[in-house]
């Protein structure tokens, strides 16, 4: 009977992949959950009753309907594109991870 000898193979090394980084931070989930609100309130308050038959209702010329609720709405929607690129002063970390020295 012969002796089995059996090599030890060398293990793959797995190359660390970086740990994905979700592109936005706390804040600006906040920040964004805060515009959702203030778009909602901007179409709650354009909202209302419609003209019913031959009565005519003054009330869809509101100032709070034709005014108010689109510039809050667009207040939003502004807000939103400031709330997704908002980045801390602090927050200076590199994503690069060829750029880490070791």
């Amino acid at each position: 009977m012969a002796k089995e000898t059996t090599k030890a193979q060398p293990q793959k090394q797995v190359p660390q992949q970086s740990k994905s980084v979700f592109p936005l931070d706390k804040i600006n989930l906040v920040l964004i959950a805060i515009c959702i609100v203030l778009i909602a309130v901007g179409f709650a308050l354009m909202g209302g009753s419609a003209n019913e038959g031959s009565n005519f209702n003054y009330d869809i010329f509101s100032t709070r309907r034709t005014v108010v609720g689109p510039t809050i709405a667009l207040l939003g929607f502004v807000l939103m594109i400031v709330a997704i690129m908002y980045k801390k002063k602090g927050n200076n970390k590199p994503n690069d991870a060829s750029s880490e020295q070791a």
